[in-house]
């Protein structure tokens, strides 16, 4: 077993998944720098949230070797992998999942009050993330009088609230119209820049992915190489259609 490079705050090495005897992940391996965004890009069922579930300690692989902060998370029990999820990470899901009776600060509080934060302190973070997503005068509302884009908005609040060292974002912003998507991406990554949040993000659309700093493409659960091929000029486009004549 060899630990990662120092410069590398995720690494992870020849991982390998099978669900229900389907290869899920089938030799992935990759390093995340410290402070960096960086996008997991792909189709669906390629294998993205499998990657993410390793990366945070959710999911052992059955192969493969995980690395946080040169500690090796694939030897951890399940205890301390649930208290560096708690302390050290963050988690958006693609559909928000929230505590039915709590109202949106509370929800969004929520992490902070689990580490022993007092609630005063707790419900002035929460408040100002819910402001800094334009859902402040959601505050009060419990989640089934949220519209869906909403309720995402407070789950992505609750997410960075504690200011986690390495948030993982599974296709953050799969319910949001698209016209919301760029607001909520660019306070999500302003934030994640400012606060010096490492960023491990999901997800299967090009102009998300433009957001990170890099990005790596998977396929059927193995890391693929993007091709990118040359335009066709003018002249050569005359000449195909001529040979397909």
């Amino acid at each position: 077993m060899v630990a990662p490079p120092d410069n590398d705050v995720l690494w992870a090495r020849a991982l390998h998944v099978n669900h229900n005897g389907s290869p899920a992940l089938s030799g992935v391996s990759l390093g995340v720098r410290d402070g960096e965004i960086l996008a997991v890009g792909g189709p669906r069922g390629s294998g993205k949230t499998t990657l993410l579930q390793c990366l945070s300690g959710q999911l052992l692989p059955q192969q493969g070797e995980v690395w946080f902060n040169s500690v090796p998370v694939h030897t951890m029990g399940a205890l301390a992998r649930e208290r560096l999820r708690r302390d050290r990470f963050g988690w958006i899901d693609p559909v928000p999942v929230l505590v039915p009776e709590l109202n949106s600060w509370e929800n969004a509080a929520l992490p902070l009050m689990l580490r022993g934060t007092g609630r005063r302190a707790a419900k002035t973070a929460a408040l100002e993330w819910l402001e800094r997503l334009d859902i402040g005068d959601c505050a009060r509302k419990r989640p089934h009088a949220l519209l869906q884009a909403e309720r995402q908005r407070v789950a992505i609040a609750r997410a960075l609230v504690p200011a986690p060292q390495v948030l993982f974002a599974d296709e953050p912003t799969a319910p949001l119209h698209r016209a919301d998507r760029a607001h909520v991406l660019r306070t999500l990554t302003t934030a994640a820049r400012s606060h010096g949040i490492t960023v491990v993000l999901a997800t299967h659309d090009a102009d998300t992915a433009a957001l990170a700093d890099r990005t790596i493409t998977l396929l059927d659960g193995r890391r693929v190489n993007t091709v990118h091929l040359p335009p066709v000029t003018e002249t050569e486009g005359r000449a195909a259609c001529s040979l397909s004549v």
